[in-house]
């Protein structure tokens, strides 16, 4: 039996759209504190992708994004030919995934796939590291507040393995 994935957007705070890797990309951002809207670093993330894509090539690689929020990162690193997972908290996977899915459709070789993900420091039992093994890790804007700071940074360090790149795009707002 086929099942269609209806998103279950509450409300909407109005569309974007944004031209990278030579596609339009329609962002809907939702009433979501963090994870609804679009934030800077994940625009600077996006230009440095496409810019860097000789240098910093995606073809094929497993890539996690880490705090995905409306996906535009996880859905430029899909249509620079990565394999990607994108994750966040699952309050804000609905509108991540009819993001990512409306923007990769027919477009890519591989299927993003959307996952929560809470960050944290007893990740092993759900997330072993022998299975989920990744080529790069993005990240961008993810902290705002520093109370999750060692959260993420413990996480981080479970996906960072050896041969793992990070690349953590972030606006530092506090001192």
């Amino acid at each position: 039996m086929r099942h269609n994935f209806v998103p279950s957007v509450i409300f909407s705070l109005g569309k974007e759209i944004y031209h990278y890797v030579g596609e339009d990309i329609v962002i809907y951002e939702s009433a979501e504190p963090f994870g609804g809207v679009m934030w800077p670093a994940a625009l600077a993330l996006c230009s440095f992708l496409e810019s860097n894509k000789h240098a910093v090539n995606l073809e094929g690689k497993t890539i996690l994004e880490l705090g995905a929020g409306t996906g535009l990162v996880s859905i430029v690193a899909t249509l620079l030919g990565g394999v990607v997972t994108a994750t966040d908290l699952p309050q804000v996977l609905s509108n991540l995934k009819a993001n990512v899915m409306r923007n990769t459709r027919g477009r890519c070789r591989h299927t993003p796939q959307v996952a929560p993900l809470s960050w944290g420091f007893d990740l092993e039992h759900t997330y072993p590291s022998s299975v989920y093994r990744y080529d790069y890790v993005l990240a961008a804007d993810l902290v705002y507040y520093h109370d999750y700071l060692d959260e993420l940074l413990a996480t981080m360090k479970h996906f960072c393995q050896p041969g793992t790149t990070l690349i953590w795009a972030n606006k530092v707002r506090f001192e």
